[in-house]
């Protein structure tokens, strides 16, 4: 059921974290895998453990028209697509007051504007193809509100938004389009803070309900459920793969002692 042989499936930002652990993944069932993402050398690093003919696409998704032109470029490699995983984007912690109207353009350019064009590029050869299955990387900001992450969180939960208007637009085409919502994963752009800033891994574990900080395996796995058959009935859902982060109450608080 989670066989994805003779299928062909794009991930962007697939040159660490999430995005090669999606790769790897998608590789390992089956699947042809497209990987794009900035930097050459950690693409091909990344593709030299693929076993299914893998086809490398360097692009920055920041570039007004990025999007299309990606999807331009992909089509130009493979007959057509059937999975697509919207894996890149761009953090940014900036209180209000500290944003700028760059600080917001950078953020919307990638993770919204290219996210969507890049899917709209992709849909012929989806829907030619009887169908596919359009995986969005959101964010548990997008559920929450974190502090200093205002346009972060409005861009994720832009993606939200653009998953189920895209699930509907696309559903009698056959396209399945959902979104997955990480919580604390131990990726690069945590490593610093893990690093360097004491007590940090064990306080905002003690927020998730399972106790631990996810991986990226973690998300790659639901990216394989939603990819496949066996998610067939599934669309326009945002799965939070976040340990219960956003929605359980896990902090251990001292009650005080009540009086029958």
């Amino acid at each position: 059921m989670f066989e994805l042989n003779a299928k062909t499936a794009v991930v962007t930002g697939a040159s660490r974290g999430i995005g090669e652990a999606t790769a790897l993944t998608l590789d390992r069932a089956g699947a042809r895998v497209v990987l794009s993402g900035r930097t050459l050398s950690d693409l091909e690093r990344v593709a030299s453990d693929l076993d299914n003919d893998p086809v490398v696409i360097p692009a920055d998704l920041s570039a007004p028209h990025a999007g299309r032109a990606l999807a331009d470029a992909v089509l130009s490699r493979v007959d057509g697509v059937d999975i697509l995983v919207n894996n890149a984007g761009i953090p940014m912690r900036r209180t209000p007051e500290q944003l700028t109207e760059d600080d917001v353009d950078a953020v919307l350019a990638i993770n919204v504007r290219s996210l969507v064009m890049l899917s709209v590029g992709l849909s012929p050869s989806m829907i030619a193809r009887g169908g596919g299955s359009i995986i969005n990387i959101s964010s548990v900001a997008a559920l929450t509100g974190p502090l200093g992450r205002v346009a972060y969180a409005g861009s994720k939960g832009a993606v939200d938004a653009m998953t189920r208007a895209l699930a509907a637009d696309w559903g009698p085409d056959g396209i399945r389009v959902n979104s997955i919502a990480p919580g604390l994963i131990t990726t690069a752009i945590w490593e610093e803070a893990r690093n360097t800033v004491p007590g940090l891994i064990e306080e905002l574990a003690d927020a998730v309900a399972l106790k631990r900080w996810g991986d990226s395996d973690d998300v790659a796995d639901v990216v394989l459920f939603l990819a496949s058959a066996a998610s067939r009935y599934v669309t326009g859902e945002t799965i939070a793969v976040d340990g219960g982060l956003a929605q359980i109450s896990a902090r251990q608080v001292k009650l005080p002692e009540l009086e029958d």
